[in-house]
């Protein structure tokens, strides 16, 4: 049982800053090297999810983990608030669209669950109906594992109270961050502690799992993150295809 509390949002205290970032940089070029790979070898297609709290990182965390992949073989995708069209079929009908084909990386800046978190805090669906959709969740990702051969990655970014604050400040303190400042997070902030609930119900009721990944140093969640992808694509042996006899 993952409780969010239990678990340190900063680095180790041990960690040199500079040595993690020499680390992160070589995983960042041997990511790029595996990313061409799988979209030559065509076997395997990768799922890269990251949720989090409001200013918990998620842009940063797309733009540094992937800044040596190749873009013809990265999409990214984030979910807003559903259109009309989308409230007017299942909750899954418009993320299964966006699913990656063999070959490519997606990546989801924030993600399906969104619709057993915001929802739920808000009181817009109650526990039985989250729970069916944690149900339909969790099919989702295994018919995308066993049928495509798909690779999902789940990142929760783990950042603190007392960082949000800080980083949502300074949307409103630094002009080239002003663009980010929206005032419902500040509201939304409000529901802290109810969120933290909610994250760690989808976490735990998960069945594939999550990472979790401390945020307050972002140095180190880009390491967290990029070592993560590495480790386990390295670990599929792909290889790029012969020339055809």
């Amino acid at each position: 049982m993952i409780r969010l509390s239990e678990i340190p949002t900063t680095p180790p205290d041990d960690l040199d800053r500079d040595d993690i970032e020499d680390k992160t940089k070589e995983l960042q070029e041997r990511l790029g090297d595996l990313q061409k790979v799988l979209y030559a070898e065509q076997k395997h297609s990768v799922l890269v999810i990251f949720q989090g709290m409001d200013a918990s990182g998620k842009d940063g965390a797309v733009k540094h983990t992937f800044k040596d992949c190749h873009p013809h073989g990265v999409r990214v995708h984030s979910f807003k608030k559903p259109t009309d069209e989308e409230l007017a079929h299942d909750f899954l009908w418009r993320v299964h669209k966006q699913v990656p084909p063999k070959g490519m990386i997606q990546v989801f800046n924030r993600s399906h669950y969104e619709d057993i978190l915001i929802q739920r805090v808000h009181g817009w669906i109650d526990d039985e109906h989250a729970h069916r959709r944690m149900a339909a969740i969790n099919a989702f990702e295994e018919l995308l594992a066993f049928d495509n051969n798909t690779h999902i990655f789940k990142f929760y970014l783990h950042l603190s109270y007392e960082q949000q604050r800080e980083e949502l400040q300074e949307r409103i303190d630094e002009p080239d961050k002003h663009w980010k400042h929206n005032p419902n997070d500040w509201k939304e902030r409000e529901h802290w502690d109810t969120y933290r609930k909610y994250y760690e119900y989808a976490i735990n009721e998960s069945r594939i799992p999550w990472t979790i990944v401390p945020v307050d140093k972002r140095w180190y969640r880009n390491y967290i993150v990029v070592k993560t992808l590495v480790e386990r694509l390295e670990a599929l042996n792909m290889q790029y295809p012969p020339l055809p006899i």
